[in-house]
């Protein structure tokens, strides 16, 4: 995986493969080694979050590692190792206007639309998804350098 683009967006589904080991995980972390660039958003946080308290369910993962990966992740937005790129109104706005407009084609979760929304707020960007319909989305508005 190249990311030449700057700033780098990352959904939850590329978020947690810093934190929780998955496929693909190495070589995102290599991706983004010693980049300043990383925006995440809160709602990639709660997100990630979510997929930590389903592994706890399932039986893969204990309570207590999923509170200790939620607060290294919530440690690192602290220290700014992650740069934290806020929900407004205007991204509600944005994410309803995708959601009527690339929705109506390729099927998008609310929350799918805010991160497109807040990606393409940012001047120059790459936009980082293993989410194959989240891709497909971005990959049709034409203006994210996406994962490859």
């Amino acid at each position: 995986m190249r990311i030449v683009s700057s700033p780098v967006y990352l959904d939850a589904s590329a978020l947690v493969k810093l934190y929780v080991e998955e496929p693909e995980s190495a070589e995102l972390e290599g991706a983004l080694l010693g980049r300043r660039d990383v925006l995440v958003s809160e709602l990639a946080v709660t997100e990630v979050t979510s997929a930590l308290a389903r592994r706890v369910r399932a039986g893969d993962l204990s309570a207590r590692d999923a509170g200790r990966i939620q607060r290294r992740i919530l440690s690192d937005v602290a220290r700014g190792e992650l740069q934290r790129i806020e929900l407004s109104p205007d991204s509600h706005r944005a994410a309803e206007r995708l959601l009527l407009h690339i929705g109506s084609v390729i099927p998008l979760r609310a929350a799918d639309a805010l991160h497109l929304a807040l990606a393409s707020g940012i001047p120059t960007r790459a936009f980082v998804t293993f989410d194959q319909q989240l891709r497909a989305a971005a990959l049709r508005m034409g203006i994210f350098d996406v994962n490859e």
